[in-house]
């Protein structure tokens, strides 16, 4: 998200552009297609998946046009898909510069975490096994006619409720540090699943995973903490500096 801020184009060029691209692979070469979107598509209001698409920052537009060019390439090619829209996944090996790895990261290096603006924005996350578990299930089920399916996790909570939460499942201290909210920040994502029955990873089971690969496994990720996405409080700033 935060990196579409500062530089949008890069998220047309993937997640647009990419996006005709694999779907004209499948076109040509007569393969099916899972395309995985986001919640964010939706906006702030709680959706199923009849809702429209009301996007807010160029990251969820890019998603929400990359779902379209899918419907297209359905109606008009007859190219097999189906749109999968889970909530926020975490697990081991997410990059650091995500909320929660952020957060254990920043913690294990005796850093702040920075919380934009007042910490009350509203997510719902899912541990990232559950997500690879429902779409591997769908591959076998989905009839391929452009069906979309909602993949809440059904734990939603606020985050800095989620740092507290946290807090408690490692038994340390997590130190926090209020910064300006990012432009175009949603107060709360909300799905509503009409579709699929399934069971998802409890959040504080999910979460003392999480810590645990982080905290076992700082080779895979102390290279990547230089990065200015992870070190920056408010690493959108750059960009709003900039006048074209």
């Amino acid at each position: 998200m935060d990196r579409s801020i500062y530089k949008p184009q890069d998220f047309v060029s993937t997640n647009v552009f990419g996006t005709v691209n694999v779907l004209e692979a499948a076109r040509r070469y007569n393969f099916k297609y899972v395309h995985i979107s986001t919640d964010e598509v939706y906006g702030e209001e709680c959706s199923d998946e009849n809702s429209s698409v009301n996007p807010s920052s160029p990251y969820s537009a890019s998603k929400a046009s990359a779902d379209l060019f899918v419907k297209s390439y359905i109606k008009t090619y007859n190219v097999e898909a189906i749109i999968v829209r889970p909530s926020n996944n975490y697990g081991p090996r997410q990059f650091p510069e995500k909320f929660i790895p952020k957060a254990i990261i920043r913690t294990i290096l005796g850093i702040y975490v920075p919380i934009y603006g007042n910490g009350e924005q509203e997510r719902d996350w899912i541990y990232v096994e559950d997500t690879a578990r429902v779409i591997f299930d769908l591959i076998r089920s989905a009839e391929w006619r452009g069906e979309v399916y909602n993949i809440p996790g059904g734990y939603r909570v606020k985050n800095i409720q989620l740092i507290r939460l946290l807090e408690r499942v490692i038994k340390k201290e997590i130190k926090v540090k209020y910064v300006s909210d990012r432009p175009g920040h949603d107060r709360r994502y909300c799905m509503i699943n009409t579709k699929l029955n399934y069971t998802t990873t409890p959040l504080e089971e999910g979460l003392r995973k999480t810590y645990d690969w982080y905290a076992n496994n700082n080779w895979w990720w102390s290279s990547l903490v230089n990065d200015e996405f992870f070190k920056s409080d408010e690493p959108w700033r750059p960009y709003e500096d900039k006048k074209y």
